[in-house]
């Protein structure tokens, strides 16, 4: 099979990479065909995981070959990885300034942006987690999208660790969406197109994340560090205080441990 997905073009490897990672958002978004209520403790372990898995992700994914990559240029190796990264960062700041959206468990009359009932719940809750779906998609096509550009320092069998990565972390993604909206009186059937429909923007994000960086290879360091800033500004912003906000600090905490520890093995142990 693998040999197989090998041969494959490599947008196309990157467009099935995050097919993948969108399923696991809609996985994890039919639980709310089998509960009512999801354990509001497994909830905050599998966004503690998530993040780890990002901050991993982040480093031995994008970061470290961003370096690599750029050692040879003209700037120094850390330069074009730290400029990718803060505008990562800044990029997901502006959104979050700029874009009215709500955070998993949050009432709706302190949504970001917006003066109360302006909005209905449903959107924002996916508009917040589609937001943040993007430097994810892009960060799976980018390293997909760095093998076909051929560079020593990425390599297939990594870009497959990055999307198995960011996968196991949709799935309190789409948990995150559609138990609130559950919660708050929306059918199953509604609860669960909505929860996985956040995760719709990843294939997009990737083929196109990969395009660019097949046809501008000079700005593929750059472009791993910003989907890498991206990813660890929403880890920061969002996924480790969403974990503790309950109270569940210290499971949350080593949870994030775990997910690192995983994220870790699949990048070195594959890449």
């Amino acid at each position: 099979m693998f040999e197989a997905f090998a041969r494959l073009d490599h947008v196309l490897q990157a467009f099935l990479g995050t097919l993948f990672t969108w399923g696991m958002t809609a996985l994890g978004a039919a639980l709310v065909f089998t509960t009512k209520k999801v354990n509001q403790k497994f909830l905050d372990c599998m966004l503690g995981f998530a993040g780890g898995v990002m901050i991993a992700a982040s480093y031995w994914s994008l970061l470290a070959p961003a370096i690599m990559m750029a050692g040879d240029g003209a700037l120094p190796a850390w330069a074009p990885a730290a400029i990718g990264f803060l505008l990562g960062g800044l990029f997901l700041l502006l959104v979050d300034k700029l874009l009215p959206h709500l955070h998993p468990n949050t009432p709706l009359e302190k949504a970001e942006g917006i003066k109360p009932k302006k909005q209905h719940r449903s959107t924002l809750l996916v508009l917040a987690i589609t937001l943040h779906n993007i430097p994810e998609g892009l960060a799976i096509g980018v390293a997909f999208g760095a093998v076909a550009a051929g560079f020593p320092s990425a390599s297939l069998e990594a870009a497959i660790a990055l999307a198995i990565g960011i996968g196991i972390q949709n799935f309190p993604e789409g948990v995150a969406v559609s138990m609130p909206l559950r919660r708050d009186g929306m059918s199953r059937r509604k609860s669960f197109l909505y929860g996985q429909s956040s995760g719709m923007v990843e294939p997009i994000a990737a083929v196109l994340g990969a395009i660019a960086v097949i046809y501008m290879e000079p700005l593929l360091p750059y472009a791993l560090s910003f989907a890498a800033g991206a990813m660890i500004f929403v880890v920061v912003e969002e996924v480790i205080p969403g974990s503790q906000e309950k109270g569940n600090t210290d499971l949350a905490s080593v949870s994030l441990m775990i997910g690192f520890t995983v994220m870790m093995i699949l990048d070195v142990a594959l890449g």
